[in-house]
């Protein structure tokens, strides 16, 4: 509940921008949103790693849902609503992240073995899917029976309701970084291996915010309106076969070379896309695509956390989400045909 802002905000703040002041200014204050985030939830993640969960996450989601509300209620000044969208984005609490630090292996952890982790980090990167399926849904049948303003105020109500949720949660309220001693300005990214892992999913968000663009050429150039919508859906349904296939079982190799093989997997997959010939095609390349979405997230969480230099694994998770999401709001757009 608390991750639903992440599949509902967006759009709610589109169709309100666009509402109010026009569709491209609504599509800016949604990308304003998301770089907001990525810029906001590692700051926020390291003062988690500092302070504890509980009061950060307590105050930075009162802030995002007060910011929310007020581009909810709207202003005849475009840059109020502008500086409200940035508040929103950029305290909304990576409970993501927090989550991911409370399944790590070590003290404080409540995950026993490595193979717990990888099961608990495969099934929430495919249930997280249904977020970029509900939400949106919400959002448009909110929007349709009341208004805009409505579906954004709902979205602030159910992120405030979530991040209370976590919260209070005993795993939550008891966790502790492992090392709390003050560390360089740089935290995570002092770490080699993991700029190169960030820069590495930055690449991977591309196709996945590109999945919206993807479909309304598809539809245009096959004369197939229905995959407007499902190639996001098959896109998104394959990755919770896919999450759930992984974290059943356990597989060859170590967490690091999984990664790799899920990487080339889901690259592979998208050149596929490139050269398919029709709709049919498309939509199942689409689908094996998605089937190694949420093993590589999954792969890639428990990697970072590995790596994560001591007392910054809520910073360093924090910045692989960032890493994901800075790269939608860039990627390719179709043609205005």
């Amino acid at each position: 509940m608390g991750r639903l802002p992440n599949g509902m905000a967006p759009l709610a703040i589109v169709l309100t921008g666009a509402h109010a002041y026009g569709a491209t200014s609504g599509a800016a204050l949604a990308a304003l949103y998301l770089l907001a985030s990525a810029a906001g939830g590692p700051l926020i993640g390291r003062q988690a790693d500092r302070l504890g969960q509980t009061t950060v996450f307590t105050v930075s989601g009162l802030v995002s849902g007060a910011a929310l509300v007020a581009v909810a209620a709207g202003s005849s000044q475009p840059w109020q609503v502008a500086a409200a969208v940035a508040v929103a984005g950029g305290t909304k609490p990576p409970l993501e992240a927090g989550l991911r630090s409370l399944w790590g292996t070590g003290p404080g952890s409540v995950m026993p073995t490595r193979d717990h982790q990888r099961t608990a980090l495969a099934l929430d990167a495919a249930s997280q899917e249904m977020i970029y399926i509900a939400g949106p849904v919400m959002v448009a049948g909110i929007a349709l029976a009341a208004s805009p303003p409505t579906a954004l105020l709902v979205t602030a109500v159910l992120g405030m309701a979530g991040t209370a949720l976590v919260v209070t949660t005993r795993a939550s309220r008891s966790w502790t970084a492992a090392d709390k001693r003050p560390g360089d300005w740089l935290g995570p990214l002092r770490s080699p291996h993991l700029r190169t892992l960030y820069a590495a999913m930055a690449c991977t968000g591309v196709p996945i915010g590109a999945i919206t663009p993807l479909a309304i050429t598809a539809a245009t150039r096959y004369h197939a309106v229905w995959l407007v919508g499902g190639l996001p859906a098959v896109l998104s349904a394959g990755a919770v076969l896919g999450g759930f296939a992984y974290g059943a079982r356990s597989w060859p190799g170590t967490t690091p070379q999984q990664l790799i093989a899920f990487a080339v997997l889901f690259s592979a997959g998208w050149l596929i896309v490139t050269v398919t010939g029709g709709p049919a095609t498309v939509f199942a390349a689409t689908a094996g695509a998605g089937l190694f979405m949420a093993p590589l997230l999954a792969a890639a969480f428990g990697v970072t956390g590995a790596l994560a230099p001591r007392g910054t694994v809520t910073e360093a998770q924090a910045l692989l989400v960032a890493a994901l999401d800075v790269a939608a709001p860039w990627a390719p757009q179709p043609p205005e045909s």
